[in-house]
């Protein structure tokens, strides 16, 4: 019994939340991607532009509710999150025209592009705090459980409780059905094999007929949609902060990375990476130890890191895959 009520802790504290935070963040890397092996520059204003696409989806959501709308036990956010894929995106093109067209027109260094997307990144960050301001916002609604502690226990007599969040069960669902949706697009519609046909070789792609600025804001779109996605998932999974997302960016990379950086594929498996990893670092192990050796109680916590240093755990993953191994887990592009 102790075994199963120790299999239900860390099933609880760390499989569950693990999972959900690393659906939210492979889609952000798989915006990471995107704009790295079609556009070939790392966007540094990607975890500003989830704050941006959630602060939209946030503020529609309030409009929603005042006029007494609302999504039945799922949250309002989800029939919110179309309109703010759609403004997220039309801002993703109007800062294309503006800003980065000009530096591909004159085939500017790709170190000159990331310091384009840093610029962007600080414009984008004050656009989202002028836009929701700087508080932490809870904007979920519907049914909070899919699984309370309290049925948990009546349904199985084991004393370790167990929830399920319906955040937790939403953010896997969507995330799988996004992923399968653009896995389809790539690899079935003729504007998805251009993209990839444009990343694997943009000069052939040039030659073979392919329109590159059809490619460039079908590219920004998807990011657009992706990282809207991804930052309302996160922030009813958790709550919204404008600053949150600003250092969501390390994780994120991170995910791409590890990865590798420019294979869709790798940014998922490297997001589940980071998450496990940065979960199972900084959970406090006691209650497991306790069930799994009886008569034992651990002085202190049994944790290997504090809470504190979570993105620590992203940053030594990065440095360590950049070393040993810079084309990541699924042979990306070397960074």
């Amino acid at each position: 019994m102790d075994f199963l009520n120790a299999l239900v802790a860390i099933t609880n504290y760390v499989i569950i939340p693990a999972t959900a935070y690393g659906a939210q963040l492979a889609l952000g890397a798989l915006g990471v991607t995107l704009i790295y092996s079609i556009l070939r520059f790392s966007n540094f204003a990607h975890g500003d532009t989830m704050a941006f696409g959630t602060g939209v989806v946030i503020l529609i959501t309030w409009g929603f509710q005042a006029m007494g709308i609302s999504f039945g036990p799922l949250p309002t956010a989800l029939l919110a999150l179309p309109f703010g894929i759609i403004i997220t995106s039309a801002l993703m093109l109007g800062t294309d025209k503006v800003v980065y067209q000009y530096y591909r027109k004159v085939k500017a260094a790709p170190v000159v592009m990331v310091m384009v997307s840093v610029g962007v990144m600080f414009i984008m960050n004050a656009l989202t705090r002028f836009l929701i301001g700087v508080d932490q916002i809870n904007f979920a609604d519907g049914a909070r459980f899919v699984i309370n502690a309290r049925e948990w226990r009546e349904m199985t007599g084991l004393a370790e409780p167990l929830t399920l969040r319906s955040t937790q069960v939403i953010t896997v669902v969507t995330a799988i059905l996004v992923v399968w949706a653009l896995f389809w697009f790539l690899g079935k519609t003729r504007t998805g094999k251009s993209m990839r046909a444009f990343s694997d070789n943009e000069d052939l792609a040039l030659l073979s007929g392919i329109d590159p600025d059809r490619v460039v804001a079908v590219t920004w779109i998807i990011t657009g949609a992706l990282a809207t996605i991804a930052g309302t998932l996160y922030g009813l999974d958790k709550s919204f902060k404008a600053f949150t997302y600003f250092q969501l960016l390390l994780p994120i990379f991170a995910s791409a990375i590890v990865g590798g950086i420019g294979n869709p594929v790798g940014a998922i498996a490297g997001g589940f990476v980071i998450s496990f990893s940065e979960v199972g670092l900084t959970y406090a192990w006691k209650k497991v130890v306790t069930y799994l050796i009886p008569n034992w109680e651990p002085d202190g916590l049994v944790q290997l890191l504090s809470t504190d240093y979570k993105y620590a755990v992203s940053f030594t993953i990065l440095i360590l895959v950049l070393i040993f191994k810079p084309t990541g887990l699924f042979k990306g592009k070397i960074v």
